[in-house]
């Protein structure tokens, strides 16, 4: 096995392909409607809901961290986590602590930037697609958990007119993050803008975008939502990231070369 091979199955998180971008944009949306599920419908406010997945992301974030490599189902359960913990932690800042939407998102966007500044010094480089040590892994997460919940607040501050937002509109708020990742894709082949601030810009913008798709299927009909059930949403949009991730498999396990028969001898 070549080394670049061998590197690849040491690291404990995916490639960035076509694929992994679908399904943190599916992680991102099931956050979205899967927070708002167990704060608002079942009214279990945004302090508790917080707690219940805080918990949640620690015991996913253990297995992934005793994982000796990368398995697709607990990476993506820690992603839903953060999503869904970020969801909640954005809210309660956003409403019950009263920064309103604008403070909040520059306050989470200097954490995160202040996280990747920390990031390069501690370890020479960020990470994005290669994580094969448990500093670079720890940084990964804990900047992961930051930017989805940076991503709720510059989603929620985009479409509402509520606590300092622009009130564009869910549709209009996707649209635009549609606009923005489109940008960063255009960055990553006609600049020498380095690939992984790229990857995190985009990474970013993704959560937003899940956000306001969220909010498009699941908010009241009177606010530019659909006024899905929450819980209906989750389920479709978890059962989607499934699909995706069982035709991945498929397909690489399809792609991957047979081993050759055992050559005849004598």
């Amino acid at each position: 096995m070549a080394e670049s091979d061998g590197a690849r199955l040491l690291s404990k998180v995916p490639q960035v392909t076509l694929v992994f971008w679908l399904v943190k944009i599916c992680a991102t949306t099931v956050g979205e409607t899967g927070g708002d599920a167990m704060s608002m419908s079942l009214k279990l406010g945004y302090a508790v809901s917080t707690l219940i997945f805080l918990a949640f992301f620690v015991v996913a974030l253990a297995a992934q961290l005793m994982a000796k490599r990368y398995h697709a189902w607990i990476y993506w359960l820690v992603v839903v986590a953060t999503t869904t913990v970020g969801t909640t932690t954005s809210d309660f800042l956003d409403r019950t602590a009263g920064l309103g939407y604008m403070k909040s998102t520059v306050i989470e966007l200097a954490a995160v930037i202040g996280m990747l500044i920390i990031w390069r010094f501690a370890t020479g480089r960020i990470a994005v697609d290669h994580i094969t040590d448990r500093r670079n892994e720890t940084f990964y997460w804990v900047t992961i958990l930051i930017s989805n919940t940076l991503g709720t607040a510059l989603g929620d501050f985009t479409a509402d007119d509520e606590l300092g937002g622009l009130g564009l509109g869910f549709e209009t708020g996707a649209l635009i993050f549609v606009g923005l990742l489109a940008l960063v894709v255009a960055a990553r082949f006609l600049t020498r803008i380095p690939a992984a601030i790229l990857f995190w810009a985009a990474y970013v913008l993704t959560r937003p975008l899940g956000a306001t798709l969220g909010d498009t299927i699941t908010k009241p009909v009177a606010i530019g939502g659909l006024n899905l059930d929450r819980f209906a949403a989750t389920g479709a949009i978890a059962g989607a990231m499934v699909v995706i991730l069982v035709v991945s498999h498929w397909l690489s396990v399809r792609r991957s070369p047979s081993p050759s028969p055992p050559s005849a001898t004598g």
